[in-house]
Parts: structure tokens; C-alpha cells; sequence
């Protein structure tokens, strides 16, 4: 018999009333060692928010609004209940508990093999049509607390303050293993359910790299000026020859830096980096040459998303690849005339198209620039300095850009095309030297602006690749307008020839597990982006007031504006001024915009920041 769903919503509620960490851990612990291999596999995937694993391309395809039609259906709750009971709680899987009380008293009878099944049913019914009764058969079994977190795991917002990590640890723990042996086989394997097994059963030791799963991409730290650059850099080589490990928890790191400081000049520093331009392109990651399945090559975008479909000609061209190879780089718009990169708003076209015309292709031709390399063969690179990755990546380059030229393309309509045009490598080298100066520094931002790119990175040559972490071994230089990256919270019908469509948009930054908004913006989307977004927010809704909507918190943007102020307009107690949105930021996951903490950094860096009363 499998365990009982009533308990896992127990668990998560226990869950959501602590905020330490070693409490959280223990109770998870502790459930686990309760269940039976099959069970402990399935709850530590739910408990980490997902429904399906990293490997499994399934989705649910169940939006806000239409949750919200089977709660109010369920609940006999008409739009001005709905709408109190979603502002007293904030989400909706916890406004269906409130609603649900009322209803008859139902028996505990679904259990997490059941919620499984429910689960693969409802990512294979075709349109809301096909997932609104199997939703409706669901919620209608469920106890108020379990249709609770029934919701929020659909909906993708758990909000118990429980990461993957943590659950990792969890299981570490339940099962005396190391959590470095778990995090190594979940990233190996990209499947949480397997690794709980093979650690239930201790076989960790036997997990080996699966292609076409994305591993998390290492992530660099912003600086504004070559100084600012010059000593957070100075500080990251200090802890390296400190001997401070980079896989340490950052505060841990920190703490070590300050009791093992090695004087380190920033010459010293300087020479230790490498240098390359920062490309305004698509952050990816590719994967090609598996054996076992031969000719296949998968995108994956920072979110982990396969982008491959907007990318046909990338797909069509690493197929010929046969040595198996994870790579990151960046997908750009390439002239392939001048041997450079065109501008990101010559790329965004082809963000999200799930086909792509030849006329598209022709007009934009896109490369992926290749900056490090993280898997060759058989072995997996993450722990060898960057400089080693530097040179087998150069040597991989070198073996089959060759073979990128030859890019098919498919269909009847393609066969009597002169494609010659085509013929251009579609893998680059993104070009890297040894930094031996700040004046080189100064210089090489100049020159990769004047070749249309966004800046450069400035990259420790002996630092490890670690995935999903942001330190200071990687820092990007940007001289631009300050900008942050948002989520969009609200949306508003615009006014004028904008009638009719939602144009105008609140965003949010990251405050711990929160979002708190902190301005609004109706300016620098196109009219066809501006209708995307009105019936993807439309579909996404919420709460419906009419003019207004608070929309779930999945579009992200790239906003800049002129200077930031205090004010309690937001509940971020700040507000921007002169906002304009610079782009969709389609290739990145909601749980990477900006913090909260990194507003009021740009807040009290400004040279004209107004005196705090």
C-alpha cells in the first residue's frame, strides 16, 4: 500500500511554519526513512516542487485560471469569494484550503502513488478541455490540505522554503550517505526518484553521466566599473591561494577568507584571469555524440528548457558530431560575412518558435560561441581548472567545426534550395587571453562593445565549474543604464490604440521566498510581443479585476531605468523611475531574476542617491 497523501501535506505544512534549515532537514529526514524506496522516490521529487523529472520532457500544462475554474467549481465559490480568499493567503493552492472547508467532509483515500498517476494523466490530456475534468476528478478526492499542496505542486509554487538542495541533504541523511555523493548523482543521472533508490539501496557510487539532461550552468557576478571588477577579483584569487574551496556553502567561504587571507596585489590577481567578450545571445548548453543514440543534439536553455526547435540549423549541424560533448556557450546572431555577432533584437525573433521558416534562417543565421567545455567522452570536467577545460575545449573546436558546415535542411520544400550560403561553421570559439593589465581590461570592454557585444568576462583560470552557482571566480563587466531582471506580477489593459490589450506591466524582484513588487513598465515591448503576452497573461490569470490582473509569476524582463528611489508605492519599499522594458527574458528561469538586495546595492551606489530620511 502506498503512503498516504494526508501525511506528505502534513509534512509540507509542518514544512512551511520554520524557517531553520536543520528543523526542515529532520522532518524531511525523518518521512522518508517511513516510506517504502518506491514512496521516498516519489515524495522527495514532489517535495522539491516537481512533478516530473529533469529527464522527462512532460509537462502539466495547467495555468492559473484554469485551477482556479475547478476551485471555484468544486467550492461553489463565485469570482468576489475567490478574489477575498486569494488576497488573504497570497496563493491559490492556500485560498482552495480556505474555500474547501466548507465543503462535505472527505474521506483520506489518495496516496502518492495515486497522485503519480494523476499527474501523467493530466500532462497527457490534449487542452484545457482534456485536463479540466481529470483536475476536477483530483481535487474532488482531496482533503482541504491535500488539494492545498496539490495546487501549488501544479502550479509549480510549493512556497514551503524547501530547495532541491535541502531535499538532497534529506536524503543524505535518511540514508547515511554523503550529500556531495547526492548532488554528483542527481547531476549525473538528472533524475531525483533514481538517485533516492540507488541511495536507499547504496549504489551512489554507480551513477553514471546521461546525456540530454541540462546539468545547472555556473553563473558570473555583475560589476559595473574595471575597478569594482579588479577587486572583487582580487578577493576570489586571495581565497584560492587561501586554499578555500570553492564548493563551500558561500557564507562558509567567506568566513574562511578572513581567518586563512593570503595577500594577494591586484596584479598578482590580474594574471590569473582570463579574459573573453560577453556575447548578447542565448545562454545554452549542448549536448551531442551519444553512442547510443547516435545523430541526436539537444539545447538546453539557463531555465532547462530543450530550445532546439528555434534553433533547427544548430540541431541539424552537431549531429555529425560522434564524440560525446557537453557544451556552454551562447547561441548569437552571426554575420557570417564579417565573422561577428549581430544584435540580440536580430535573435529574439526566433525565440519560442517551435518552427522556423527557411526565410528566417536565411535572414538570421545564428552560431553557438563555445566558451567552456564540461563533459568529453566519458568524464565529466566540472572539477578541472578552467584552463584545462580551455584547452581540451580548443582541441575539440578545432576537430569538428569542420563538420558544423553542413547544415540540411529538412523537408520537400527544401530540395532544390541553393543553400550554399549555409556553408559557414556554426561552432565558434569564443576567443580568451591571459588579463596582464587593468589598462587591457579598460581596453578589451572597448573593443567588444565596438564588435557589438555586451561587455566582457573576466574568469579565474584555475576555478572548477560549479552549476547553479554564482561567486566571484566569474564577473561580468556591463557599462550600461542600470538594469534588473523582473518578473511580471500584474498586467493592465493599455489605454489609446493599446485598448484591448495588456500592455502594462508590474514586476517584481526575489526577497527570500517572496516576490515584492517594485515597479511597472509599458514601453519597450513590440505591438506582436504585446499580443503574445495579452493571451499568454490571459491564459495565466490568476484574479481578473477587470482593467487589472494579477498574472502568475512566469514572464521574465529585463528592465532599465534612470535611478532607483525609496518609496512605499511597492511592498519592496522602492520604486524605479523612467522604467522601460529592454527585453523578454525568454531564456531565463524565474528563480535567477534580481534580488531585492541587489536593488538596494544599485540604490546605494547611485552618485545622486537622495538622503534616506
Amino acid at each position: 500500500m502506498s503512503a498516504p497523501l494526508q501525511r506528505f501535506a502534513e509534512l509540507c505544512e509542518q514544512l512551511s511554519t520554520t524557517n531553520k534549515k536543520l528543523e526542515k532537514r529532520s522532518l524531511i529526514t525523518d518521512y522518508l526513512k517511513s516510506l517504502t524506496s518506491e514512496d521516498a522516490s516519489r515524495a522527495t521529487l514532489f517535495l522539491s516542487g516537481q512533478p516530473f523529472t529533469e529527464i522527462d520532457s512532460r509537462t502539466l500544462n495547467v495555468g492559473g485560471s484554469l485551477l482556479s475554474k475547478v476551485v471555484s467549481h468544486l467550492s461553489g465559490a463565485d469570482q468576489t469569494a475567490m478574489y477575498a480568499a486569494y488576497r488573504r493567503n497570497g496563493d491559490l493552492g492556500a485560498a482552495a484550503f480556505d474555500l474547501f472547508q466548507s465543503r462535505q467532509k472527505v474521506p483520506q483515500v489518495l496516496t502518492l502513488k495515486d497522485i503519480e498517476r494523476a499527474l501523467e494523466d493530466i500532462a497527457a490530456a490534449k487542452g484545457p478541455t482534456g485536463k479540466q475534468p481529470r483536475l476536477l476528478d483530483l481535487l474532488e478526492k482531496s482533503t482541504p490540505l491535500e488539494a492545498k499542496y496539490l495546487i501549488k505542486l501544479m502550479s509549480g509554487d510549493m512556497r514551503i522554503g524547501v530547495k532541491q538542495s535541502l531535499v538532497e541533504e534529506a536524503i543524505a541523511f535518511a540514508y547515511s550517505a554523503q550529500p556531495a555523493e547526492v548532488r554528483r548523482a542527481i547531476m549525473l543521472t538528472g533524475s531525483l526518484p533514481e538517485v533516492t533508490a540507488m541511495a536507499i539501496a547504496g549504489t551512489l557510487n554507480e551513477a553514471h553521466m546521461r546525456l540530454f539532461h541540462a546539468l545547472g550552468f555556473m553563473l558570473a557576478s555583475p560589476v559595473a566599473t574595471v575597478e569594482e571588477a579588479i577587486e572583487r577579483f582580487t578577493e576570489e584569487i586571495a581565497a584560492e591561494r587561501s586554499g578555500v574551496s570553492e564548493a563551500l556553502p558561500e557564507e562558509e567561504r567567506l568566513a574562511k577568507r578572513v581567518e586563512t587571507a593570503v595577500d594577494t596585489t591586484p596584479l598578482q590577481a590580474i594574471r590569473e584571469a582570463q579574459l573573453e567578450d560577453k556575447y548578447d545571445g542565448v545562454r545554452a548548453q549542448l549536448h551531442c555524440g551519444d553512442p547510443r543514440e547516435p545523430g541526436r543534439v539537444a539545447l538546453f536553455s539557463r531555465n532547462r528548457e530543450d530550445i532546439g526547435e528555434s534553433f533547427p540549423e544548430l540541431i541539424e549541424a552537431f549531429e555529425h558530431i560522434s564524440e560525446p560533448a557537453i557544451l556552454d556557450g551562447e547561441i548569437v546572431a552571426w554575420n557570417p560575412t564579417d565573422q561577428r555577432a549581430l544584435p540580440f533584437t536580430s535573435l529574439q525573433q526566433r525565440l519560442g518558435r517551435k518552427r522556423v521558416s527557411r526565410e528566417m534562417r536565411e535572414r538570421t543565421p545564428v552560431v553557438f560561441v563555445a566558451f567552456d567545455l564540461l563533459y568529453l567522452k566519458e568524464e565529466l570536467l566540472l572539477e578541472r581548472p578552467l584552463s584545462e577545460r580551455r584547452s581540451a575545449l580548443e582541441q575539440f573546436t578545432e576537430s569538428h567545426e569542420t563538420a558544423t558546415m553542413n547544415c540540411v535542411q529538412r523537408g520537400q520544400a527544401d530540395l532544390f534550395v541553393d543553400d550554399t550560403n549555409d556553408h559557414f561553421p556554426r561552432l565558434i570559439l569564443a576567443p580568451a587571453v591571459q588579463l596582464r593589465s587593468a589598462e587591457q581590461l579598460n581596453r578589451a570592454y572597448t573593443e567588444a562593445r565596438a564588435r557589438g557585444n555586451e561587455g566582457v568576462m573576466l574568469k579565474a583560470r584555475l576555478s572548477i565549474y560549479q552549476p547553479g552557482r554564482r561567486g566571484l571566480a566569474w564577473l561580468k563587466l556591463k557599462r550600461e543604464l542600470a538594469t534588473l531582471d523582473v518578473v511580471v506580477t500584474g498586467a493592465e489593459y493599455g489605454h489609446g490604440r493599446r485598448v484591448g490589450v495588456l500592455s502594462d506591466y508590474t514586476f517584481a524582484v526575489r526577497d527570500g521566498d517572496e516576490l515584492k513588487n517594485i515597479g511597472k513598465a509599458y514601453s519597450g515591448l513590440t505591438d506582436a510581443e504585446i499580443d503574445e503576452l495579452t493571451a499568454f497573461f490571459k491564459e495565466h490569470t490568476l484574479e481578473d479585476f477587470g482593467g487589472f490582473r494579477t498574472v502568475e509569476p512566469l514572464i521574465v524582463l529585463e528592465v532599465a531605468f534612470n535611478n532607483i528611489m525609496r518609496s512605499d508605492r511597492h511592498d519592496s519599499g522602492f520604486a524605479l523611475r523612467f522604467p522601460r522594458i529592454l527585453r523578454i527574458r525568454i531564456d531565463k528561469p524565474v528563480s535567477e531574476i534580481d534580488t531585492l538586495e541587489r536593488a538596494e546595492e544599485i540604490y546605494n551606489t547611485q552618485p545622486d542617491k537622495p538622503q534616506d530620511s
